[in-house]
């Protein structure tokens, strides 16, 4: 385990998949991350590259070959390399391997950056083409926060506050994963989404045009609190394992297959291209009180 940290904050990442293992804010006594229960879901925060999502039939096609990749990628299962470490910050890599190419047919890398300033936590994503050909990719996050976060509130008492009113419709999963067609009406001219364990027994909560750039998680029974600031990230999952006491709030680049797919991999939804010898970075950000 690594840690990072500054006076208010501090942060633990495991070198398997880059993950999160623990958000300590020293100032209020809490760790905002979700204790990685196995009984429920034994993740806290793992990287989604290459892919998000599922997909369609568990494959994609790419130059005429078909190649199986499991839901939300290697990424999260991989031993990262730290390729640099300070007090308040600590860089880790991933490259491809002979397995991976052969799920993956690319060579890259994948950085993942954690720095905090003062009472943030600030996560970049960095992936380098390092092939003669097109990458294709997606990459996402998956952190999952406690609910309820401090003694004497429960699940109920919290809500998920977005920055902007919203009027948009989710879009509903089938038993494989994968994407409907046509969104549900779900948050109509509101701002608030309030939190209940039955929102999430028919899976995540998808959305592909939230207009909010950062999610607030409250409770106006407590004073802490926490935001994800994620401006440039087109897609947002909100899930919960059933009956668990965590939500995740989850920054999406790329999504996962919809039922009428046609599986090649440069026709995917929300999938990302970087030309050889180029560099893609994404920002996102955990604030927490």
């Amino acid at each position: 385990m690594y840690i990072i940290q500054n006076e208010q904050l501090e942060i633990v990442v495991a070198a398997k998949g880059a993950e999160l293992q623990k958000i300590y804010n020293k100032e209020t006594g809490l760790d905002y991350l979700w204790s990685g229960d196995p009984a429920f879901w034994g993740k806290h925060s793992p990287v989604l590259f290459p892919i998000v999502g599922t997909l369609k039939d568990g494959s994609y096609l790419y130059n005429n070959q078909t190649y199986h990749l499991s839901r939300h990628g290697f990424a999260r299962d991989l031993e990262f390399t730290v390729i640099h470490q300070s007090e308040a910050a600590i860089s880790f890599s991933l490259q491809q391997t002979a397995a991976t190419l052969e799920q993956y047919p690319f060579y890259f890398e994948l950085r993942i950056h954690y720095r905090v300033k003062e009472n943030r936590l600030h996560i970049q994503y960095e992936v380098l083409n390092q092939d003669e050909k097109t990458l294709w990719f997606s990459i996402g996050a998956h952190p999952a926060f406690k609910v309820p976060l401090v003694k004497g509130t429960s699940f109920e008492d919290y809500v998920l506050c977005f920055n902007e009113f919203e009027n948009t419709g989710r879009y509903p999963l089938t038993d494989d994963g994968l994407l409907a067609e046509d969104p549900q009406i779900f948050l109509q001219n509101t701002d608030e989404l309030p939190l209940k364990k039955s929102l999430f027994y028919e899976d995540a909560l998808v959305f592909k045009t939230l207009q909010s750039s950062s999610i607030k998680l409250e409770s106006p029974k407590t004073e802490n609190g926490l935001t994800v600031d994620f401006k440039g990230f087109p897609y947002m999952g909100i899930w919960s394992a059933r009956d668990a006491d965590f939500v995740c709030i989850e920054p999406w680049l790329g999504i996962t297959d919809s039922v009428t797919t046609s599986g090649k991999l440069e026709e995917k939804e929300g999938i990302l291209s970087l030309a050889p010898g180029e560099t893609f970075t994404a920002d996102w950000a955990i604030m927490t009180w």
